[in-house]
């Protein structure tokens, strides 16, 4: 059994501390603890976090290896902090049956950079007309928890109830891409005076308020969870905040880059920018801020979007939306939640630890840093700065809004149950 003695580092932004791994396991926290024959980390001024969950992964495999695989997806976690990555079900076949569920959390076994828990359709081929396997897929060996049709909005009343009426069953969770499909027709940008200017087709923030509304009323009547993906504007907020203050059980996320950037970059046309909800107005951003900081929104989820070059390098109207996000959102959450004075560094480890280990029922992740727990474990350098270089990433896509930016903070280790993933920036 291999020891890891972490020395100095400051648990959750507290005092420093070390921390000591035997096996699997986290075996004492404290001060001074002798190294006794185990490998030292220094990790004076560094911060020490909880292994990062991800509930919102696209890890492209099967189908769509060009753009990511499984392999490849959990490297690019593991390099940016992450343990544990909940992966979409818009694979090539869909993740609508026990069978394809089983084949991705079996990849990420094997591959043991992270652990991959597979989210299932909600509806066969994300065609939104009929319930997929839903408790064959819970049953099965990957015992899926938590579905989607991201990508696409389950926008049939009928159907998303009796999705939350199905889950209920056995404590799971829809999770909805909140998009009135009629309302979006043709849209390639938030729309707004950018959108008028340029004249691009827009997308409007009621598409995405309408669903969510309906959707936690639908919650409410049903006695069932429910979960917002990637909210992206002010008004959702006060939706939800809304919600939550009826007792209403609805949980909310939103990506590093709709914390981050705005509309007004699409005046460059570069499709890098082109995402799915499209990125909003400063206003929004700011209101997205104070809802993560004040809990109204519960976590920080990437978005992860990988696509090849050719599906990004072309004209905007043609191009892909989606971004890839697992090795910079660390970073952008630092420099806007961080840097800002909105979250502490125990704040942090609630948004993108706890609080998504804990809807997505991510055992032996999202656990605090103490004795006896599993070793799941971020180790942050957060006097870091550097620009952003996509040539270094893991991931097999280069689509980053984040190119040549300067951002704060690098991980520098992550240690999947004792094991190092990730050792001095360098992936293991």
């Amino acid at each position: 059994m291999s020891k890891t003695l972490i020395r100095g580092a400051k648990v959750l932004g507290g005092e420093a501390q070390d921390v000591l791994i035997d096996g699997e396991t986290i075996a004492e926290v404290g001060t001074g603890l002798p190294a006794d024959g185990a490998t030292v980390v220094e990790a004076e001024g560094r911060i020490l976090l909880p292994g990062l969950v991800d509930l919102h992964t696209h890890l492209r495999e099967p189908g769509r290896e060009d753009s990511e695989t499984v392999l490849t997806g959990t490297r690019a976690a593991a390099s940016g902090g992450y343990t544990s990555v909940f992966a979409m079900a818009n694979t090539f076949p869909v993740a609508d049956t026990a069978g394809v569920v089983e084949q991705v959390y079996r990849l990420g076994q094997e591959h043991g950079y992270c652990d991959v828990q597979p989210i299932g359709a909600v509806t066969v081929g994300l065609e939104g007309k009929k319930l997929a396997e839903l408790g064959a897929m819970h049953e099965s060996a990957a015992g899926v928890t938590v579905f989607s049709d991201d990508g696409k909005c389950v926008d049939d009343a009928v159907i998303m109830r009796r999705a939350l009426e199905y889950v209920k069953a056995f404590g799971g969770v829809v999770a909805q891409h909140a998009q009135e499909p009629r309302l979006t027709e043709g849209a390639q940008m938030n729309e707004g005076v950018v959108s008028a200017e340029l004249g691009l087709g827009g997308w409007p923030a009621v598409a995405e308020e309408s669903i969510i509304a309906r959707d936690v009323l639908l919650a409410e009547h049903v006695g069932s969870r429910v979960h917002i993906c990637h909210l992206s504007t002010a008004g959702s907020v006060e939706i939800v905040r809304w919600a939550k203050s009826r007792g209403i059980d609805v949980t909310a996320e939103v990506t590093p880059h709709h914390l981050l950037l705005t509309d007004e970059l699409v005046r460059s046309y570069n499709p890098v920018y082109k995402v799915n909800p499209p990125l909003r107005t400063e206003r929004d951003v700011m209101a997205l801020r104070e809802a993560l900081a004040d809990g109204t929104i519960d976590i920080v989820a990437t978005d992860h979007a990988p696509h090849p070059h050719e599906d990004k390098d072309c004209e905007w109207a043609a191009a892909a939306m989606g971004m890839v996000g697992l090795e910079t959102a660390l970073s952008v959450v630092q420099h806007t939640m961080v840097e800002t004075g909105l979250l502490d560094w125990a704040g942090v480890a609630d948004r993108m630890s706890f609080k998504p280990a804990k809807i997505g029922r991510a055992t032996g992740h999202g656990r605090p840093v103490s004795a006896g727990e599993p070793a799941n474990l971020t180790l942050v350098d957060p006097a870091y700065r550097g620009p952003v270089d996509p040539a270094g990433f893991a991931s097999r896509s280069r689509n980053t809004p984040y190119e040549g930016r300067e951002l704060p903070g690098r991980v520098t280790h992550t240690f999947l149950r004792g094991r190092a993933t990730l050792m001095d920036g360098k992936l293991a």
